[in-house]
């Protein structure tokens, strides 16, 4: 196991970076893998001469233009992947994924406010911080109704995640009515895109990314006990509250950040924690380090298919719901039909 664990990690980071190098070269102007290698090399090594021969537009395009949306699309993805790990096993619930706490409603919510009083022209990250805002406001009242003598449980927290969420998508017609012309800037944030996404988006991406993952590997035992319910993990000594509140906020800041930067984009943590599950088993310190690559590839796959294969952009997240949603009603009638739900 511990073999084919290691084969699989590097199987995934070399997949991973592949991936980013292809998806460099590939749109309206095409540029071979060798010199998109060439032109990473002599920027990241500081080596300008390495650039000889090639058109000077090559080195822009790939770097300064394509390489930020990749990179954000497989740390957004990466994210996500990461943060469905934590809900399935703090939520003990395997349909749940980064969104159930209504994180992703509130981030909609303040990039709609952000949008509608046309704050984008002010600042490049005005949208991006009042969707984390309104991520991190749904989660504080999430947590602060689901609490209960200062314990929180699985089903409290899906409940309270469905109510706070459903207003505010009340709250987002509102804004998309008020809207007026504006309304087609708004829904299409909520349909999810990496475009014009820069070096500044990727470093608030891979920051979160990092901060909360680490969060995640510290606690990664303590979430295999609570999978056991709270009862067992209490005899076994762990404060059961405690670690899932802490988990829920590490994974929650992770969607939340990447949610800012990307829009709406779901499944991803629905399907690749489930898809890794196979492969690695439950062991959640495992599952959080492939899921790390199989987001990234996942979603780097569906951007790259939506900028440079399709004769038309179409939001990624459109991409990931037709992928997503056939694959939650086959696991859902899985579920039911074996396990009783």
């Amino acid at each position: 196991m511990n073999r084919r664990f290691v084969f699989v990690v590097f199987a995934l980071a070399a997949a991973w970076l592949a991936g980013v190098v292809v998806a460099s070269g590939m749109g309206y102007i095409q540029v071979a893998p060798a010199e998109v290698a060439r032109v990473l090399a002599a920027r990241l090594l500081g080596r300008p001469e390495w650039l000889a021969g090639l058109d000077r537009v090559v080195p822009l395009v790939v770097f300064d233009v394509r390489l930020p949306r990749i990179l954000c699309a497989a740390l957004v993805g990466s994210g996500l992947a990461l943060a469905g790990v934590v809900y399935q096993g703090v939520l003990r619930n395997p349909l749940a994924d980064p969104y159930t706490l209504g994180v992703s409603t509130g981030a909609a919510f303040g990039a709609a406010v952000a949008l509608l009083g046309n704050i984008d022209a002010v600042a490049v990250l005005s949208v991006p911080l009042f969707a984390f805002a309104g991520a991190v406001g749904v989660l504080a009242v999430v947590l602060w109704l689901a609490s209960v003598d200062g314990r929180l449980h699985a089903n409290t927290l899906i409940l309270a995640g469905i109510v706070v969420g459903a207003i505010l998508a009340a709250g987002i017609s509102f804004l998309k009515y008020l809207a007026d012309e504006q309304v087609s800037v708004i829904i299409f944030w909520l349909m999810g895109s990496f475009a014009s996404r820069s070096w500044i988006h990727v470093g608030v991406v891979l920051a979160a990314v990092l901060a909360g993952g680490a969060v995640i590997f510290a606690y990664g035992r303590d979430l295999d006990i609570l999978a056991l319910g709270d009862r067992s993990a209490e005899s076994l000594g762990l404060d059961a509250a405690k670690v899932r509140r802490r988990l829920l906020v590490a994974a929650s800041l992770v969607a939340a950040v990447c949610v800012s930067v990307s829009g709406i984009i779901g499944f991803v943590g629905l399907i690749v924690p489930h898809l890794m599950r196979f492969v690695v088993g439950p062991d959640s310190r495992r599952l959080a380090l492939v899921c790390l690559g199989g987001g990234g590839i996942l979603l780097l796959a569906a951007d790259t298919v939506s900028r440079a294969v399709l004769p038309r952009e179409v939001p990624v997240g459109v991409l990931t719901a037709l992928l997503g949603g056939p694959f939650f009603c086959y696991l859902f009638r899985r579920r039911r039909g074996f396990r009783g739900l």
